[in-house]
């Protein structure tokens, strides 16, 4: 009993107030039993004239009249504001009340099996009570007390009746009362069980639905789910929202297909856009893609994927990737086009001439490139400024393609080349001369910034029949072309002749040299010093590459390093001129270190840390010796790898210096992202810093603003005694590198160089080149 008291006590209390309420429900079967009872004791009262049974009639209608009035009265009471204990006082309410009704219908029955030898009498008395025991299955389930009370005040009264009649039949008879009281007993329990752990089961799945709604409808993706007849089962807030649906709940059990063409407020799709919505969701369901991109407006694009259910039916998921279209066309129009002058980048511009050409009657006639270079436009940014150069550069391409319009493509080839592609002409005089008019009409002043500036282009054209499309083989043809161009003189324009491939076998065999030097490690090494600028501490040596060519002599590092990037051998050099410059630097003084340049290519190679580890254990040089350069415009090209990198090489202990800083298109900002520890200013910001103002400002800007980030600073190209005393005075430098101090030099000769600077210094020779 105590178990079943506790049992009672973990129930929720609303399940419990459900419970209890359930005894007050049955109205009509209360009057009804009582009626009956009252009707069974009056006919027994006629058929024995006991006037027992009258009073007991009586009992019956106090007692009635007190279970009616707590009806009424619980019938008003606020359930919604029942404490646990006033729904158990109700309880106790309800069970006195029935308690009262078994125990006189137990009485009369107790009565009569002692009292009468009329079988009608007992048989009536105790059917009565037997039915009611019965009915407390049915109406009484809801209170463990209410059960357990009317089983036994119907049954112990007819036992003791029958033990006091002293009938041995009877007596037996009469126990079997007990099994049939304790069957009642656990059928009233066990309906209330059942219940309970049905409304139990109820509220959790109703969580778990409610749970399962609030998913669905706070999901970013919309859904629909489908039976095997496309009729809408599932449909969450956001597919309504996505495809202006309307009130979903409405929506459940219409077919898709009706939903889509009609809409429930009003016409979104039309019906071609459904079939091909249906169509691409046919194409899902069977495995033929994996996802379906619907472009229903400019504004709206959303993208399709689907399951298929076991039971049948499919699970649509759909999100609005409008955004995401419009960045990819974003990023797509980036990849196509030049980001400063709005025209073709090179790799479009070739599917732009491969797509002219495929189209119909364009092969087998005459067509022409042109590539156009802006003369001494360094000049222009040292002069002006990277703002007013590339706003120049805007000014040049809207003038091509406004003198190209309806004659040519125009695109950008890289840095300030231009290229022209000019389809089918039918003379071609007439598209020499074509070219030559668009070279002469772009060759003019540009107005820049309210400045005038001059521009010439160099240029090199070529033509070709447009059956012979090989796109790699012309721009071969039309950089020869420009180099003759430029070799000529400035400003010239240049078609492409046969004659020219010799040059251009001339570069091939160079190349076949070069890569035989790198084999044979015939790349040799010099080093230009970087003094403090007082010139009394050689601090490190830059690692400059050579190549004495057999034939004709040493060539600038500019064309073999320029071919090398050409071949992808420049990591080859790399690593050969670092191996050297770490055994050189071992043979100095351990307060000189050594600086090695990196190209982008360099960067981009996955294996250039293990690559330096190596050469460092190999030749035993600190890394904290070991510097290493990496240009502004290999930053920019590889910024996110370079990144990386440069983490882990510093992490080694070796410094990373930034070398021509100031020349690329980056700014001051990069400095704090990277780790760098030196920043190497270009000498373009040196030269005339004597005579002109406006750039001893602008050094000292790029130094204050270096500075605040506590790193240091080099300052290459120094060459006069004036920029020296200028940097000096104004502490524009921590070291020197320039012809000022030093050319660059053997390795042997770095001891003795650094023991005269730390003796007497060194002397400046302004005007040394």
């Amino acid at each position: 009993m105590n178990t079943e008291r506790g049992h009672e006590k973990n129930v929720p209390t609303d399940v419990y107030l459900s419970f209890v309420s359930s005894l007050f429900d049955n109205r009509f079967t209360l009057f009804t039993g009582m009626v009956v009872h009252i009707l069974t004791f009056v006919t027994v009262y006629v058929q024995t004239g006991a006037s027992f049974y009258l009073f007991l009639c009586a009992c019956f209608v106090a007692v009635f009249s007190f279970r009616l009035n707590s009806f009424f009265v619980f019938d008003r009471e606020d359930k919604s504001k029942l404490t646990r204990q006033q729904i158990a006082a109700w309880e106790r309410r309800y069970v006195i009340g029935g308690a009262s009704t078994a125990a006189i219908l137990g009485v009369g029955s107790g009565y009569a099996m002692l009292a009468f030898e009329d079988t009608f009498a007992e048989l009536a008395c105790i059917a009565v009570t037997m039915a009611s025991m019965v009915s407390v299955v049915g109406r009484n389930y809801g209170s463990r007390l209410a059960v357990d009370l009317q089983t036994l005040a119907c049954c112990v009264p007819m036992i003791i009746g029958s033990l006091l009649a002293q009938d041995l039949f009877k007596a037996l008879l009469s126990l079997m009362l007990v099994p049939f009281g304790l069957t009642v007993r656990s059928m009233a329990n066990g309906v209330r069980d059942f219940l309970y752990e049905n409304v139990l089961a109820s509220r959790e799945m109703a969580k778990i639905a409610d749970r399962f709604d609030t998913a669905l409808s706070n999901m970013t993706h919309g859904l629909l789910m489908l039976d095997p007849n496309n009729r809408i089962e599932v449909v969450n807030r956001k597919a309504c929202e996505l495809l202006s649906l309307g009130d979903r709940r409405r929506l459940v059990g219409c077919d898709l297909d009706v939903v889509l063409r009609y809409g429930v407020r009003h016409t979104f799709v039309d019906g071609a856009m459904s079939s091909l919505l249906q169509k691409q969701l046919a194409h899902l369901v069977q495995g033929l893609s994996s996802r379906a991109l619907m472009h229903f407006s400019e504004d709206l694009v959303l993208e399709f994927s689907a399951k298929r259910r076991d039971e049948g039916g499919v699970v649509l998921i759909f999100e609005d990737v409008t955004a995401r279209v419009h960045a990819d066309r974003k990023i797509l129009h980036m990849a196509r086009y030049d980001s400063l002058t709005g025209l073709p980048q090179r790799g479009y511009f070739i599917d732009l001439v491969r797509e002219r050409l495929e189209r119909s009657g364009e092969f087998g006639t005459i067509v022409g490139l042109m590539i156009l270079d802006v003369a001494d436009f360094k000049h222009v940014n040292d002069l002006k400024g990277h703002l007013t150069g590339d706003k120049l550069l805007v000014s040049i391409a809207s003038r091509l393609t406004a003198f190209a319009a309806g004659k040519a493509i125009v695109g950008r080839q890289v840095g300030d080349h231009f290229i022209c592609f000019f389809p089918n002409v039918e003379d071609q005089d007439d598209l020499e001369d074509m070219m030559r008019s668009l070279h002469a009409a772009a060759s003019a002043d540009y107005d820049v910034e309210g400045m005038r500036v001059p521009v010439v282009f160099s240029a090199g054209a070529v033509l070709v029949e447009s059956a012979s499309f090989d796109m790699d083989d012309w721009l071969v043809k039309l950089d020869i072309a420009l180099f003759e161009s430029k070799a000529r003189s400035r400003g010239s324009f240049t078609l492409f002749v046969q004659e020219m491939d010799a040059r251009y076998l001339e570069r091939q065999r160079l190349k076949a040299d070069l890569r035989a030097a790198v084999d044979q490690h015939a790349i040799t090494v010099v080093y230009q010093p970087m003094f403090t600028p007082d010139g009394r501490g050689l601090v490190c040596c830059e690692a400059l590459a050579r190549w004495h060519y057999p034939e004709k002599g040493p060539i600038a590092p500019n064309i073999f390093i320029q071919i090398a990037e050409e071949m992808g051998i420049v990591t080859e050099i790399t690593q050969q001129v670092l191996r050297r410059a770490c055994f050189d630097c071992c043979t100095w003084p351990d307060t000189i270190g050594v600086s090695v340049n990196l190209s982008v290519h360099d960067l981009r190679q996955g294996d250039l840390v293990a690559s330096v580890e190596s050469i460092l254990a190999e030749t035993g040089l600190s890394a904290k010796r070991l510097h290493l350069e990496v240009t502004e415009s290999s930053l920019i090209e590889e910024l996110s790898a370079a990144r990386a990198v440069l983490d882990r090489l510093r992490a080694l202990g070796i410094t990373i210096s930034i070398d021509d800083f100031g020349t690329g298109f980056s700014s001051l900002s990069y400095l704090d992202t990277l780790p760098v520890d030196v920043v190497k200013i270009d000498r373009s910001f040196v030269r005339n810093i004597g005579q002109d103002g406006r750039r001893l400002k602008l050094l000292r800007g790029i130094v204050s603003l270096t500075r605040g980030l506590d790193i240091g600073i080099v300052v290459e190209g120094v060459e006069t005694r004036e920029q020296l005393s200028l940097i000096k005075k104004h502490n524009c430098a921590d070291l020197i590198q320039g012809y000022v101090f030093s050319m660059p030099i053997a390795a042997h000769t770095i001891t003795a160089l650094a023991e005269e600077a730390e003796v007497n210094g060194i002397a400046a020779h302004a005007g040394v080149a």
